[in-house]
């Protein structure tokens, strides 16, 4: 792998030693926007005895993001079978504000197959190469990785079904959090048993029948003696190879997979099974405390979502779930005839379902980084639990305490790594006895009830002093494996529920299917096993060419995965072989003559010789050997037979070295139509003149019919067809054993304008490069809108002209296309430019992969006209403007459009993030750097106050804010903010005074407010006295971290449980589509 040496600057702090288990790397690299590979290595570093160095590739691994990778030095030199595993974080650290620092945790296993592992998308390269933002400064980027070396056991060999009775499902590259949950559903032997009782066909397809798709799963999951694939389940879903590389959530799969197989059931001798074993009731409640009125609501639930975060463990989480809320003061409850009132809110459960499914809230939106975190915290639960504690307080007054809520543990779903990514794994007993097991993907492994239970709590993990001699501090170190979901089995249910399922609950239709399927595997796995005694010969003969040429193939002759296969053992004498051939095709040996196919230099696939007598002579394994140059598994034949009037074989004409066997194709201009009309042998010192006649009974010609002939020659990169003069001898010609020939009557001068292709290069030039393309409005980039057949050598013009005469639109220099994104299945952000590529098959090609997808715009002014404006959205207007314009020029356009309050008023335009102003712009400032992706823009006219500042007057920032309910030392802005004039001896009181009637606030509202000094998050409040100026500075308009704060009291509702809340923020839904 080639890298190119950059301006490095490495240090690793407290360089580890052989022992060290820990440590952290920081890589400078100096002028990264001029390094011009597409990867990066750091320089080693040693971990655990182990070498490793971080890889990122500066421009993206295919993605607008820079992509950044753990990577084993010195995987390439490793024995084989080697693995180590690590946790570890990679960092790009802000160097304006450290709190912005952007870092991303996960843990790995590598391996040879697995070397190097971390985040594709690690973050925007338009927010990395912005010099603003803080992360590239003075062209210098810092980079930190943190690692820790954990021990693992070597599972190269490990046979799960026989070291625990149990196999594991395959990943097919990001459903561990799909396989985690299905076999926790698969080990609930009464939803097993209910699924098998559903009602399928033996003309069902598994993969368009999510039942039978289950029912197959799990029968091989009972019965297999290895992993098993789920790919047919996820068809049955109607997922693509993209859902199937995306991770989604494991709590919203569970929901969505019960409600689709709840409305499958229905109608079935099962129906109401996942109400019986999933479903409970809570009741929502409002009483008033003065007055005799209550109000309450019974709803239902599936699964219960549980605060972790300032929780110890589930039983303070119920806490919190029905922990009363007092309705008073500005939030007092309108009860009905009653008016506002002081009330009690809350929640009471009426009763819980036998099998109860507890989802952690291990994931929320952290408001002040804008983005959503991994709650890592410490949180216990019991392997009993018991719901009647402190005399039945989670339970409502309707509920039935003859039912004893005492709740044992069944299975720990766990998600290790962070929000970004990571890997999920189930801890289950699959009978509720003392035995744990882990079901790891294709990995089951036995385990103590610790590594189920105590490990999976979560919290910080302090590792040993590697010299406690000295008196340094212990490294602690966050655990990001922790338990995501918990599911209970109740004591007096559980004989219901861990019943006995074996074939009987199994249809016939399913179990003689699924055993035809796993004969035929292992049928296939002893052909696999014996593979190395036999040899398949593929046989092909006119027949497979007159089936496939014109239909399937153009080029060349044969499809050989199209013809007939045999299986042959390579002791078996060659002679031996044409009586199977024989029997099979009912060809005499006496006729048979077997051609040997080549690979000729430019890439063509010919019979190249027949076999000699001596050849013949030898065993099939001899001859493939002694035939096949290139080492290839197969041995291919063409088999020579002649044919009389009557169809049957005839001897076989004698083969001198003089005789050519040419095949021939004919082409018909009008049908565009061509097809294989058979061989013949030609003398090497004849003439084509010679065979006209044949030719023309071969295709029905007239004898007087002129014909032109065409040598097919080759087809890769590009098409080589050309003319054969008649009265050449064919050995002037170079043709040879193998060559093909096309031919067509002579077109006439006067109809050679009424056909698209009217001769055989043009209609070969045609087939090679013709592409039907997809195109898709960009407004709808999933849906189709039409299709166009194109040929990919159509010029950029050519291509805008068919979709505009497809769409009606008279000028084509109106249509913009944008090329389709092959990994993300997603319009790529840039559009194609004005004639930006010359050819469609440019517009197609996505790295190494071919689209067939277009996205098209219709614009209101010519592509060309556009590319030379720059448009800006500031506030709700969308402004239009020449690149070199400024942003004086963007003001008196915004003039144009809106009132103001004045003629002569003086406009602004401010650059806003998350309600804070970042920047004014300066009004000579081109518009062509200002970036409006990520930032709001915005317009206002200047106060007259600001316009006469005075000597010791201030300009400060003014934000609102709330406190964060949960975390009471952060703030959270929201709102518009604006600026404000201060006078340097003004009190807080007089300020109020002048922003109470600035915002235009009603008394009682404002007096509710608060006023702090908010530097980096931290408020200092303010008394009415204060001198508000003194804590400012002057110019403050950059210092956006600096600011007067108007807090707003936090009078929002608490908000019911979501079942969405606790979803990734980089997922999309999880959809089941049939």
């Amino acid at each position: 792998m080639e890298v190119v040496p950059a301006e490095l600057a490495t240090t690793v702090e407290n360089q580890p030693t052989e022992d060290t288990p820990i440590s952290r790397f920081t890589w400078t690299i100096d002028n990264l926007s001029r390094v011009n590979t597409k990867k990066l290595y750091s320089e080693t570093f040693v971990v655990g005895g182990y070498k490793w160095r971080v890889l990122i590739f500066p421009r993206g691994n295919n993605v607008e993001f820079l992509s950044m990778y753990l990577d084993v030095a010195d995987s390439a030199v490793l024995p084989y079978g080697w693995t180590r595993y690590a946790q570890f974080s990679l960092s790009v650290v802000n160097q304006i504000h450290n709190k912005f620092t952007i870092r991303k945790e996960t843990q790995h296993q590598f391996s040879a197959r697995e070397s190097d592992w971390g985040f594709t998308s690690f973050m925007p390269l338009s927010e990395l190469y912005n010099p603003s933002r803080g992360y590239l400064v003075n062209d210098t980027c810092v980079i930190e990785a943190e690692v820790a070396v954990c021990k693992v056991v070597d599972y190269w060999s490990y046979d799960s079904k026989k070291e625990t009775g149990y196999v594991g499902l395959k990943n097919q590259g990001a459903t561990c959090y799909m396989n985690s949950l299905l076999q926790t559903l698969y080990h609930i032997p009464y939803f097993r048993k209910a699924v098998y009782h559903m009602p399928t066909t033996e003309n069902d397809m598994p993969s368009g029948s999510i039942p039978l798709a289950l029912q197959s799963l799990f029968y091989k999951l009972q019965y297999n003696d290895s992993s098993v694939s789920t790919k047919e389940l996820t068809k049955s879903f109607g997922w693509d190879m993209h859902d199937s590389f995306m991770q989604h959530d494991v709590q919203e799969l569970n929901r969505v997979l019960s409600e689709k197989l709840e409305d499958k059931m229905k109608g079935t001798v099962v129906e109401g099974t996942i109400q019986q074993l999933f479903e409970g009731h809570h009741m929502n409640y409002i009483e008033c405390i003065n007055v005799d009125f209550k109000s309450t609501r019974k709803e239902s639930f599936y699964d219960l979502q549980l605060d972790v975060k300032g929780c110890q463990d589930v039983y303070a989480s119920f806490d919190k779930y029905v922990e009363v809320e007092r309705l008073e003061g500005d939030n007092k409850y309108h009860a009905e005839q009653h008016g506002l009132q002081d009330a009690k809110k809350g929640v009471l459960f009426i009763d819980f379902p036998p099998v109860l499914q507890l989802q952690l809230k291990r994931f929320e939106y952290d408001f002040m980084r804008d983005t959503m975190v991994k709650i890592n915290d410490r949180y216990e639960f019991p392997l009993q639990l018991d719901l009647d504690r402190d005399d039945g307080k989670y339970l409502s007054p309707d509920a039935d305490r003859n039912v004893r809520n005492l709740y044992t543990l069944h299975s720990v779903l766990v998600h290790s790594g962070g929000v970004h990514g990571g890997h999920y794994y189930a801890f289950i007993r699959p009978t509720l006895s003392d035995q744990w097991f882990k079901f790891d993907d294709e990995r089951v492994t036995k385990e103590d009830a610790k590594r189920a239970l105590e490990e999976q709590y979560g919290g910080e993990e302090e590792l040993p002093q590697t010299n406690p001699g000295l008196n340094n501090t212990p490294f602690k170190f966050t655990k990001y494996s922790n338990a995501y979901m918990l599911v209970y089995i109740r004591e007096s249910d559980k004989d219901k529920i861990i019943c006995n399922v074996d074939e009987k609950d199994i249809a016939e239709h399913l179990r003689i299917r699924l055993e035809k399927d796993r004969e035929e595997k292992e049928r296939r796995k002893k052909e696999k096993a014996e593979a190395h005694l036999y040899t398949i010969i593929k046989v092909a003969r006119d027949d497979d060419l007159t089936a496939q040429i014109g239909k399937d193939i153009y080029f060349d002759l044969v499809d050989h995965d199209k013809v007939p296969s045999f299986r042959i053992q390579k002791q078996m004498p060659f002679t031996q072989f044409k009586e199977e051939v024989a029997k099979e095709l009912g060809i005499p040996t006496q006729f048979q003559r077997f051609w040997l196919w080549a690979k000729r230099q430019n890439h063509t696939y010919r019979p190249n010789r027949p076999l000699t007598p001596q050849e013949e002579a030898l065993t099939v394994g001899q001859l493939k050997e002694a035939a096949n140059k290139a080492h290839n598994a197969e041995l291919k034949l063409f088999l020579e037979v002649e044919l009389g009037l009557d169809l049957k074989p005839l001897a076989l004409p004698d083969k001198t070295r003089e005789d050519i066997l040419l095949f021939f194709k004919l082409y018909d201009p009008e049908k565009e139509q061509l097809r294989y009309v058979g061989r013949l042998f030609v003398k090497a010192s004849g003439r084509p003149q010679d065979i006209l006649p044949k030719l023309r009974k071969m295709a029905g010609f007239l004898q007087d019919d002129d014909v032109e002939l065409y040598e097919e020659i080759k087809f890769e990169p590009n098409v080589m067809c050309e003319y054969i003069d008649n009265r050449i001898i064919f050995r002037s010609c170079q043709l040879e054993d193998g060559d093909i020939v096309c031919f067509q009557k002579s077109p006439k001068p006067d109809t050679a304008d009424q056909f698209r292709y009217p001769d055989v290069p043009s209609f070969l030039v045609y087939i090679r490069n013709r592409q039907v393309v997809h195109f898709r409005s960009l407004e709808k980039p999933k849906e189709d809108d039409f299709c166009l057949e194109m040929s990919k050598i159509f010029t950029y013009d050519e291509v805008v002209e068919k979709v505009a005469q497809q769409l009606g639109v008279d000028d084509p220099s109106k249509i913009r296309l944008t090329s389709h994104n092959c990994y993300s299945q997603q319009p790529k952000p840039q559009p194609i430019k004005y004639r930006g590529v010359e050819r469609l098959l440019d517009m197609l090609i996505h790295y190494n992969q071919t689209s067939d997808i277009l996205y098209y715009e219709v614009l209101d002014i010519p592509l060309p006209e556009l590319q030379a404006l720059k448009t800006l959205k500031v506030s709700v207007h969308s402004i239009r403007l020449p690149k070199n314009s400024t942003v004086g020029d963007v003001l008196s356009d915004i003039k144009s459009k809106v009132d103001l309050s004045h003629p002569d008023a003086e406009l602004r335009l401010l650059e806003v993030f998350y309600h804070k102003i970042y920047k004014i712009f300066a009004p000579s400032e081109k518009i062509e750097n200002i970036n409006d992706q990520y930032w709001t823009l915005r317009a206002e006219e200047v106060p007259e106050e600001e316009k006469n500042l005075g000597p010791f007057d201030r300009l400060i920032h003014v934000y609102h804010f709330t406190k964060d309910t949960q975390n009471q030392t952060q703030v959270q802005n929201f709102g518009e903010p604006f600026f404000m004039v201060i006078r340097e001896d003004e009190t807080l009181s007089s300020i109020k005074e002048r922003l109470q009637k600035k915002l235009k606030v009603s008394d009682e509202d404002f007096s509710k407010w608060k006023f702090a000094y908010i530097s980096l998050g931290r408020p200092d409040y303010f008394e009415d006295s204060d001198t508000v100026a003194t804590r400012f500075q002057r110019n403050m308009y950059g210092a956006w971290e600096q600011y007067l704060g108007l807090e707003h009291p936090d009078t929002a509702p608490r908000k019911a449980h979501s079942a969405n809340q606790n979803r990734h923020s980089f997922e999309r839904p999880v959809k089941i589509y049939n």
